[in-house]
């Protein structure tokens, strides 16, 4: 099959379909789910915290150091100076990534008697390409994932999945949302209301244990999926499916704790004009996502591959 591009006669004519059909719209949501702030500079400086709270009161208050076997905080004498914590930072550098596309030179001719609006169509197409960067990159730094995009975790909690999600006589996706949320709650964040993040191919087997092996009714399944991403609530997660999330991987986190986006530049989209020639659409947008609170994430592996 052909396909022809904005200066090719098939696609100008009477009786075609106005509606330029062929792709479908994937909704992009993570940076919803994360802490956004302007910045600046495009070189940033941060701090990350060396210990939870709850790393902290085991690490920093181990009752068998220095032949002490009760807490010393706990258990401090009367006049005694109080036993002494602190707490570490480590210093990060980050730089602000650049999300940049055009279209080519749209014709004069072609902007006033094509058929199909080739200017707000690229416009359109153009804006969901940065859009759907912009989401992986937030993805990609959410799952400290490797150059190739496969999520690598490092600082976060991670588990392997109990059994494939698509072996229906061992799959046990319940224990392994609640070993995910476990970890999250034993790291000193409250992963009530918490995203969970998967691939259709997850969300398909995950409905499949619910209802085929279950025999549950699909649980609070959501109407406004276009909105906001979420599709359903399980175990006290909020469900979100995404294309740009990998498969075999399911990522649970805290929102606007877990990752934050500095935001350099926003999303713009400019119309550059050719007199007597045409005109050609930019579209750009310049951040960087920032993985703050790494133990605020759980990464379950091995789900379905």
């Amino acid at each position: 099959m052909v396909y022809d591009g904005s200066a090719e006669a098939d696609i100008r004519g009477i009786d075609i379909d106005k509606l330029a059909k062929g792709f479908g719209e994937e909704a992009h949501v993570f940076k919803k789910f994360a802490a956004v702030s302007k910045t600046k500079a495009r070189e940033i400086r941060w701090y990350r915290k060396g210990l939870t709270l709850a790393t902290a009161e085991n690490a920093l208050d181990t009752p068998t150091t220095q032949g002490v076997t009760t807490s010393r905080i706990a258990n401090t004498s009367f006049k005694a100076r109080p036993f002494v914590v602190e707490q570490k930072w480590e210093r990060q550098t980050s730089h602000i990534k650049k999300f940049f596309v055009e279209s080519p030179l749209i014709s004069m001719e072609d902007i006033k008697d094509n058929d199909v609006d080739v200017l707000a169509g690229n416009v359109r197409d153009l804006v969901e390409s940065v859009v759907a960067k912009v989401d992986r990159e937030i993805y990609d730094v959410l799952t400290e994932a490797t150059t190739t995009g496969v999520p690598n975790p490092t600082n976060v909690n991670s588990t392997t999945a109990v059994a494939k999600w698509n072996v229906t006589a061992t799959a046990d996706p319940v224990t392994d949302l609640l070993n995910a949320k476990m970890e999250i709650r034993q790291s000193g964040y409250n992963p009530e209301g918490g995203i969970c993040l998967m691939n259709s191919i997850e969300h398909k087997h995950l409905l499949i244990f619910l209802i085929n092996i279950k025999g549950s009714s699909i649980p609070d399944f959501a109407t406004a999926r276009i909105k906001d991403g979420v599709v359903m609530g399980l175990l006290g997660l909020q469900i979100v499916v995404s294309e740009n999330a990998t498969t075999d991987w399911v990522v649970t986190f805290v929102p606007k704790r877990a990752i934050s986006y500095k935001d350099f530049m926003p999303l713009t989209s400019v119309v550059i004009d050719e007199p007597g020639i045409g005109k050609k659409i930019r579209i750009w947008e310049e951040g960087k996502a920032l993985l703050t609170d790494p133990r605020a994430v759980h990464i379950l592996d091995t789900v379905t591959v």
